[in-house]
């Protein structure tokens, strides 16, 4: 994780306007500032970073106990069955409950590895006004910018995905017989039964947890310069008019 804090770090430095009004006006009279840099140029480095960095975000979250071991992340049982859930740790199947939570987390691991082609088409089609609407922007503008890009291909590109994982992992074998313990008993007491969707609730889960991790990294990396690893990268955020290689 330190490596992607590392180099997504590079992008959002220029979020203040004072920043950015700095490498893009600035002459360079009397200054140890690179030359001026163009519009073109800082949506480039922007481009450059974003999609290293969202490539590493996607590596760590879609191996194996990316979402799992990750407490932000990891997926639970679903909230509209939690009476499930107390119902079968009540009824001695405490074990079949946590193998069912692992199960719902592989298939979102799998389900991930596809994110990384989608955002890098939405990063490549972003424009010099995008780039640079989200250097001025607050904290999760990039963030904001990909779930408004990226939300819909990634549903249809992660829901198919979750289905098959769930059919290969048969999640069904541990969640049909929980199900069917619980609305067995419902259908004696009165109580509501249930019926959930296993796999929109994977892929909207799988979706909230990496979205959740963009954001994160977004928001925390941005007084953090330790790596700029291209020679774009070097020019955007090299110069003097970055205030944080001022203050070094």
């Amino acid at each position: 994780m330190k490596r992607t804090i590392a180099i997504l770090s590079i992008v959002f430095l220029l979020a203040s306007c004072d920043v950015l009004t700095g490498v893009l006006n600035e002459t360079g009279s009397g200054s140890t500032t690179p030359k001026q840099l163009t519009q073109a140029e800082v949506a480039e480095g922007l481009k450059e970073a974003l999609s290293v960095g969202i490539g590493n975000v996607v590596n760590v979250v879609s191996a194996t106990n990316g979402f799992y071991n990750n407490a932000q992340i990891k997926i639970h049982f679903p909230e509209e069955a939690i009476k499930v859930k107390e119902f079968c740790i009540d009824a001695g199947l405490k074990n079949q409950v946590i193998q069912f939570e692992e199960k719902l987390n592989r298939a979102a691991e799998d389900a991930s590895k596809g994110a990384k082609e989608v955002f890098i088409t939405s990063i490549k089609q972003m424009t010099i006004t995008d780039a640079i609407s989200i250097l001025k922007g607050n904290d999760h503008a990039a963030t904001d910018y990909l779930k408004r890009t990226t939300s819909k291909q990634l549903y249809d590109k992660f829901y198919p995905v979750v289905t098959a994982s769930t059919s290969k992992i048969m999640l069904a074998k541990y969640w049909t017989p929980l199900v069917t313990k619980y609305n067995a008993a419902m259908t004696i007491t009165g109580g509501q039964q249930v019926d959930t969707d296993l796999n929109a609730y994977v892929t909207n889960k799988a979706l909230d947890g990496l979205f959740l991790m963009v954001a994160k990294e977004e928001k925390n990396i941005r007084i953090d310069p330790i790596a700029r690893v291209t020679d774009i990268l070097t020019k955007v955020f090299g110069s003097d008019l970055n205030p944080y290689n001022k203050n070094k």
